[in-house]
């Protein structure tokens, strides 16, 4: 449907040296805008309405290196239990979480994971996505 659309159009951005990037976003307007956002900056965005449709995109594209997902989605499965699902499976995968019903410390969430509170400026998201695309600035 529409996501399919996207997908297919983001995904021919893609270049084989590019990290790739998965939205989890079920409000599709904030998704689009999100990966809309990066895409303009050279970053391939992948999207997803909720986990199931995340875990899929993963296997799928197993270029994705970071995962940005929101914390309440519809589903068995809100985002901080995608986190760390995605983090066991996926160690390599770097994690950003979003939410504007809560505020969770960085230490709160698995293996560097980084929290973006909503509403967030797209330049924040791109440089947060930036930073941890980037392996020199990983310590």
């Amino acid at each position: 449907m529409g996501t399919a659309f996207r997908l297919a159009r983001l995904a021919t951005m893609a270049r084989s040296n590019q990290k790739e990037v998965l939205i989890v976003e079920d409000e599709a307007m904030v998704r689009m805008v999100a990966a809309d956002a990066l895409a303009a900056r050279g970053i391939v965005a992948w999207e997803a309405g909720d986990a199931e449709e995340a875990l899929d995109a993963l296997d799928e594209h197993p270029s994705i290196s970071l995962l940005f997902t929101d914390v309440n989605m519809p589903g068995d499965m809100n985002g901080i239990d995608l986190a760390r699902r995605v983090n066991e499976v996926r160690p390599d995968i770097e994690l950003i979480i979003t939410s504007g019903a809560t505020i969770i410390a960085d230490d709160d969430l698995p293996d560097h994971g980084t929290f973006l509170g909503k509403p967030y400026p797209m330049d924040r998201l791109v440089q947060i996505v930036s930073t941890k695309l980037d392996p020199s600035s990983r310590g």
